[in-house]
């Protein structure tokens, strides 16, 4: 299959698929930051705004290849996706679906995953991935740390060079 057929691949959420469009699309950068309670709470990075306003799809949380939580839009029910509109752990919003979630576990590293709905804007990514965990902060509590491409590895992660 070569990358300019235009053939089309999804991905499977639940019984949901979702066009991401070629295979050859660019994949967006995503942003992981504490919420107002100190949770993961998700969105996409400033830069990726400047490339165009999407609306919200889907978004997959997983450890491995294990989902801990999803949260799929329909049509009717989307928002703009936005760097400042930052999608909670678990859905704990008045304004979305609330969803089944596994607790996270500090130390452990975790996939973000984002799904926007394509839009007029050629060069807007529909696909936006980053990677986090829950390190341990001052006083046991668990503190919020995005991980950048690159920057460890699970096994790092493992020893508790980077999140315990």
């Amino acid at each position: 299959m070569s990358s300019n057929s235009g053939v089309r691949i999804a991905v499977l959420l639940g019984c949901t698929w979702l066009p991401v469009g070629p295979a050859s699309a660019r994949i967006g950068e995503a942003e992981v930051r504490a919420g107002p309670r100190g949770d993961p709470c998700f969105t996409i990075a400033p830069r990726e705004e400047r490339a165009g306003t999407l609306d919200f799809g889907a978004i997959v949380v997983a450890e491995g290849a294990h989902p801990v939580w999803k949260l799929v839009l329909p049509k009717e029910r989307t928002f703009p996706l936005t760097a400042g509109t930052c999608v909670p752990y678990g859905g704990h919003s008045p304004a979305l679906p609330r969803t089944a979630s596994a607790p996270l576990v500090p130390g452990r590293i975790y996939t973000l995953h984002i799904e926007a709905r394509p839009g007029g804007h050629a060069h807007a990514a529909t696909s936006y991935e980053a990677r986090f965990c829950l390190a341990q902060g001052r006083g046991g509590s668990a503190v919020v740390r995005q991980l950048h491409s690159g920057e460890h590895d699970a096994a790092a992660a493992h020893s508790g060079i980077v999140c315990e």
